[in-house]
């Protein structure tokens, strides 16, 4: 699952209410992506004001401008900036166009948004408990990790965004029909304890199947999409759990087959 270093720095006192970005996000969810909101598919998360560790002598530091104060029922922003992160996946595509699109900078007025890419989320939730970043489109996994290890206290979970948009694609001539086919294989994956990581690995421990170096194993090999798809057109590997647009470039660009589609795994999709 996810894992951060005991000395990890305190998170950033700065906190982004419920009431400034839920409208954002609701602004035109649906219309932008076509998909059903479901909360925590992608979660928006904030840093709250706290320290976060696992030991007595993780660091401190000097408390952050609060992002906005509140005065009753009126929110008023009054930082200068916040630091927004996402992926460039097709299924957080309500960022992606929102930021191109200027809608958050909209709605946010004065305050300058700054963005960053990430990969996985796992990675964008150590951005967060590191105070560099103030809120992130993230998955379930990531996002209920790190609100179970910091006991509540590190994330809000803000809103959902999308359901869907992952699957696990396969060599089409590599044999493998069903997963006791991927005995043996090498299955890629963004990151260590993201979404998708740990959908594959529940898939394929509902199967019976374990995840090492064996010949009866799979081999689990956490790497970045792009490097996943160049992999998977040399055949170093057997095939990926992604998101879009990654499953559909290893099938389009990379001859392969979809052997499960995850909306298939869970309840509406």
């Amino acid at each position: 699952m996810w894992e951060r270093r005991c000395d990890a720095r305190a998170m950033s006192d700065a906190e982004l209410p419920p009431s400034v970005l839920t409208p954002m996000l609701k602004g035109s969810s649906n219309q932008m992506t076509g998909s059903k909101p479901a909360l925590l598919t992608i979660a928006a998360v904030t840093a709250v004001g706290l320290t976060v560790g696992c030991a007595a002598n993780v660091g401190t530091k000097a408390a952050a401008k609060p992002l906005a104060t509140t005065t009753g029922s009126t929110t008023t922003l009054s930082a200068d900036k916040i630091r927004l992160g996402y992926f460039a996946n097709i299924t957080h595509a309500i960022p992606v166009i929102a930021v191109q699109r200027g809608t958050f900078q909209q709605h946010l007025g004065s305050t300058q948004v700054e963005t960053q890419v990430f990969n996985a989320g796992p990675a964008a939730v150590e951005a967060l408990f590191g105070g560099t970043l103030d809120a992130t489109y993230i998955g379930p996994n990531p996002a209920i990790n790190a609100f179970a290890k910091s006991k509540g206290a590190a994330i809000r979970i803000v809103a959902g965004a999308t359901t869907g948009g992952a699957s696990l694609v396969v060599q089409s001539d590599a044999g493998i029909e069903t997963v006791a086919d991927l005995k043996g294989k090498t299955i890629a994956t963004p990151q260590k304890g993201g979404t998708q990581d740990v959908a594959l690995r529940a898939y394929l421990t509902e199967n019976g199947i374990r995840v090492g170096g064996g010949k009866d194993d799979v081999n689990v090999l956490n790497t970045e999409n792009a490097t996943t798809l160049e992999q998977f057109k040399s055949k170093t590997i057997a095939g990926g759990w992604l998101p879009e647009p990654w499953v559909s470039r290893l099938v389009l660009e990379g001859a392969g087959k979809v052997l499960v589609d995850e909306k298939t795994r869970w309840a509406d999709g």
